[in-house]
């Protein structure tokens, strides 16, 4: 069993950074692959990146967005520049038994919280 604990959410105006963090528990943290997702009001949720021993992202955050992790640590950070308004979401981080990153959520076992994102124009 895993418990993920996100944080680091908030409000930013356009062009502004910020950086999530999810804690995880649990003593085997470096054989999961981790993920970010986001939701936004009325719409599905979506894949944003992932990693295991490399990194894995959606179109719309190359370049903009980072995943990286501390397996001493147990936690995944998502550090996010260039926020966008159409980037305001729910965030959640997400652990999963594959091999390799996955962007289908359904390939994930433990989900935490959430943390909210807004981004204001």
């Amino acid at each position: 069993q895993v418990q993920l604990v996100e944080s680091g959410g908030g409000l930013v105006q356009a062009g502004g950074s910020l950086r999530l963090s999810c804690a995880a528990s649990g003593r085997t943290f470096s054989s999961y692959v981790m993920g970010w997702f986001r939701q936004a009001p009325g719409k599905e949720r979506e894949f944003v990146a992932a990693i295991r021993w490399s990194a894995d992202y959606a179109d719309s955050v190359k370049g903009r967005f980072t995943i990286s992790r501390d397996n001493a640590k147990n936690t995944v950070y998502l550090q996010m520049n260039s926020l966008k308004p159409e980037d305001t979401a729910t965030y959640y981080c997400a652990a999963s038994e594959t091999f390799v990153p996955v962007r289908s959520w359904p390939d994930y076992d433990y989900w935490g919280q959430g943390t909210q994102v807004t981004v204001s124009s």
